[in-house]
């Protein structure tokens, strides 16, 4: 029995039936470097996915290994009961970054823990527990996260915490706004809200929350400005916006180092994990002081903001600004998107090519139509993962492939890794799906 298959077997007995495996044979990533990994059977691939928009500056990275490497041996945790410098020190560095005046930085272990902390902090500033979120978002996997995700996919119960209201996303290829220019479909958004806010609420709401790119919802990008529409209207009501950073942030769309950037917005609440930690569990809630201090009765966080944790955050954050990796997403992003875009433009079974930096989405739908194929797009995994190349799934009906490799890729690579891809794609189609 292979190594791969042993480990499967022993995965499924006991741990649970929801967690999800990517292959027809899982595989078991033992090492890495780069943008490369290596499984416990010695195959070598290019991770297109970074740990799910994780490892933002790739793998075996020297100046974040050896700053985890010193703190460990100075000390691993301790508890927010305490002063802890490297926390402090990353919160003054992620405030200053977040274009927040006046902010305040709360440190939890990942981005579902933000997403509840943040929640609940407007919740308590608000003094409501109406909440507004987007159709085909994801925001987590907690009783509050997963109250706020619009994908029924990732929402196992109807109950939750929150009077949710869903407002309709920008997504140019599919729903009741695909067609409209990017004008129209901002006016169209803002005046969905104004009609949500009227029927399906009673009144002193307390925040949006929204992805700035839906990320497990396939990376449906909408209209730069869509959010400064909706924010308009919420700021006639009192209403905070929160960003759901997690996958967005620090730099990976290019073109900003936050995804609200592009909306001439300013967020009263900014929630950030994944990539900050570069593998390491992070999580936190930039905001408004007033917003951050609603909560009122004492609190701690037992690992949030741990001396480890912050350590390699503040080493992955020095990496991301010294080697202007914001400015690499954005070229390497924009030459992967053109490579994918000219390679399936004659594509049946590829929809469409999208996304912003290192964030890209290719759709599959039924030949010649624009039916989702979330078996297509299995296969193309399956066929990609065989010539050597990792990428994630998503969409609200499974048939987008994600496309995120860590934020230092080279052209090279990603050129490599394209040519794969596009030869999986040819390969699915050929075989007549």
């Amino acid at each position: 029995m292979s190594a791969h298959k042993e480990l499967a077997e022993r995965h499924r007995r006991v741990l649970p039936s929801w967690l999800a495996l990517y292959y027809d044979e899982p595989i078991e990533l033992v090492s890495g470097k780069g943008c490369f990994v290596t499984d416990a059977e010695g195959h070598e691939y290019i991770d297109f996915f970074g740990g799910i928009l994780t490892t933002s500056i790739g793998y075996g990275v020297e100046e974040f290994v050896e700053a985890v490497r010193a703190q460990a041996g100075r000390m691993v945790h301790t508890s927010t009961l305490y002063l802890i410098r490297p926390m402090v020190e990353l919160a003054e560095r992620i405030a200053g970054l977040s274009g927040i005046a006046d902010a305040k930085v709360f440190f939890v272990n990942s981005g579902t823990e933000a997403i509840d902390a943040a929640l609940m902090m407007c919740c308590a500033a608000r003094k409501s527990n109406q909440v507004l979120a987007l159709r085909n978002s994801y925001h987590g996997r907690s009783f509050a996260a997963v109250g706020v995700t619009g994908n029924r996919a990732w929402s196992p119960s109807s109950f939750a915490p929150l009077s949710v209201s869903w407002l309709h996303h920008g997504d140019r290829l599919r729903g009741i706004f695909a067609g409209l220019d990017d004008k129209e479909m901002c006016r169209a958004a803002a005046a969905d809200l104004r009609e949500v806010l009227a029927t399906t609420t009673a009144g002193d709401v307390a925040c949006l929350i929204a992805e700035p790119i839906q990320g497990v919802g396939g990376f449906v990008v909408p209209p730069d400005g869509f959010f400064g529409a909706l924010q308009e209207v919420l700021a006639e009501y009192g209403i905070l916006y929160v960003s759901d950073e997690v996958q967005t942030g620090w730099g990976r769309t290019g073109e900003h180092f936050w995804g609200y950037q592009a909306h001439g917005v300013r967020p009263d609440l900014l929630v950030l994990a994944k990539g900050l930690g570069n593998g390491l569990a992070i999580g936190g809630v930039v905001g408004r002081a007033t917003v951050v201090d609603a909560l009122g009765p004492n609190s701690i966080s037992t690992f949030g903001g741990n001396p480890l944790a912050a350590s390699g955050a503040l080493a992955t954050l020095d990496y991301i600004l010294e080697h202007e990796l914001q400015a690499n997403a954005l070229a390497v992003g924009k030459q992967l998107h053109r490579r994918l875009a000219q390679a399936t433009a004659s594509s049946k079974i590829v929809a469409e090519v999208r996304g912003k930096g290192l964030m890209l989405g290719l759709e599959l739908v039924e030949a010649g139509t624009l039916t989702p194929a979330p078996q297509i797009a299995n296969r193309v995994l399956q066929a990609a993962k065989e010539r050597g190349v990792l990428v994630g799934k998503g969409g609200l009906y499974g048939n987008v492939l994600r496309i995120s490799p860590p934020m230092s890729v080279s052209g090279e690579v990603a050129d490599q890794g394209a040519s794969h891809l596009i030869e999986a794609v040819e390969a699915v189609e050929r075989a007549g799906h």
